[in-house]
């Protein structure tokens, strides 16, 4: 009888302890609601020059979804112009969208700012917002583009552009929600239901 009450005992104990162990681990599962526990820049803090070289605040894209996307003219995924200006007609009140041309894959933009705005408009009739080229990954990374792909600012993401065409939506309170890759069409049903929630 001892020696079962010794058992008994020594077995409640070892769960007991056990149990709050596990209890006391941090949540590993980074959730949205995680991440809006952190402090840290939002999309609405920055500043650019769009392709005509005026600048322009983000803070104006508040209460607004917006849909970024890194773009080039000489690329495989370069009819998408297309298909992002019909998406920026069909969901303008519901979302904005940006351009950002960026030279780094395969040297697919190599225009100038002017060179690439007239290439947008003649060929796709462009009307959404285009900004200045800039480079999307590497060491002359723009601090945007810092932004979108580094957890430690943007509370979860890590994924930089892996091609041009690659996107990031950005929520009303200037919060990163998703990354999509370049093959990600702007009327894909990933990207028609967030917009649409």
């Amino acid at each position: 009888m001892n020696k079962f009450l010794l058992l008994l005992i020594s077995f409640w104990v070892y769960t007991s302890c056990n149990f709050k162990e596990v209890r006391s681990k941090p949540d590993t599962v980074t959730t949205f609601a995680n991440i809006n526990n952190k402090k840290m820049q939002s999309f609405h803090d920055f500043k650019m020059k769009a392709i005509d070289g005026k600048e322009i605040d983000f803070s104006s894209y508040k209460g607004k979804k917006v849909l970024l996307v890194n773009v080039a003219s000489k690329c495989g995924f370069t009819p998408q112009y297309a298909d992002l200006e019909s998406f920026h007609k069909k969901y303008g009140d519901k979302v904005v969208v940006l351009g950002f041309p960026a030279n780094n894959f395969g040297g697919q933009e190599p225009g100038s700012n002017e060179e690439i705005a007239s290439f947008c408009q003649k060929n796709f009739g462009v009307s959404f917002q285009m900004f200045e080229k800039i480079s999307v990954k590497g060491g002359d990374q723009a601090p945007l583009y810092k932004w979108l792909s580094s957890k430690d600012e943007n509370g979860w993401n890590d994924q930089a552009p892996t091609w041009n065409f690659c996107k990031y939506l950005v929520n009303e309170k200037g919060e990163l929600v998703k990354f999509y890759a370049s093959g990600v069409n702007p009327f894909d049903d990933a990207i028609i239901s967030e917009i649409e929630k």
